[in-house]
């Protein structure tokens, strides 16, 4: 993601009604499991950094480009330079990987994938999310920085060769899976744009929805999987 990219997000993402729930999502990902060390690739904002770190974990945003580094730091954030190929950390020392948008940055995921492994300890957790369904391709990919968009297959495929045993997968932002397929037909850069109180509400509200209603197997926007390293 380009430096104006990360500038832009991390000024939308306290508000934004996408990345509010996204945090949301986080949370519900990690509350039965006991705080330990963790690290936040591609953290950005640092928004689910500070999830983290409000929730007892002892985590540092990792960040592969200058810019993201820097707003990291901005933010009072402990920062590591890095990727998932090869996170700054020893072998067998995280309880904790969060990689929510990454993995579809990254030309060699393969790589990322046995990185996240080899870092965590047997039983630890990987928490992945990623753009889903290639038919959605639009500019807005092209503009953030993304290689790919992932099917379920795919991505259950990438993390059970890395040796991970999955225990969730689904899909996420499936009520607007069609308004967000119609806007991408015409788009021609960035959906992360700023927007009027009104809707950024009315957005988040059908998509707050969705932790009620049984959807996680429909197509969707995103995918979002819970993984872990055998012990």
């Amino acid at each position: 993601m380009e430096g104006i990219e990360v500038r832009k997000l991390t000024e939308l993402e306290d508000r934004h009604w996408w990345y509010r729930e996204r945090r949301n999502l986080l949370r519900r990902a990690v509350a039965g499991l006991t705080p330990g060390v963790a690290v936040d690739v591609g953290a950005a904002g640092g928004g689910n950094t500070r999830v983290l770190q409000g929730l007892g974990w002892r985590v540092a945003a990792v960040e592969y480009g200058v810019e993201g580094a820097e707003v990291a730091a901005e933010r009072g954030l402990p920062v590591l330079r890095g990727d998932a190929t090869r996170l700054p950390v020893a072998s067998g020392s995280l309880d904790l990987v969060v990689a929510f948008d990454v993995l579809e940055h990254i030309d060699d995921d393969k790589a990322a994938a046995a990185g996240v492994f080899d870092a965590l300890r047997p039983g630890g957790t990987f928490l992945v999310a990623v753009p889903a369904d290639p038919r959605l391709w639009s500019a807005h990919d092209d503009a953030v920085g993304h290689v790919r968009r992932y099917t379920r297959q795919t991505l259950v495929d990438l993390l059970a060769s890395a040796g991970f045993t999955l225990e969730s997968v689904r899909s996420w932002n499936v009520l607007l899976r069609p308004a967000v397929a119609l806007r991408r037909r015409n788009s021609t850069g960035s959906d992360l744009d700023d927007m009027p109180g009104w809707l950024n509400a009315a957005l988040y509200g059908v998509v707050v929805a969705e932790r009620y209603l049984p959807v996680g197997s429909l197509p969707g926007v995103s995918l979002l999987v819970t993984a872990r390293r055998g012990r």
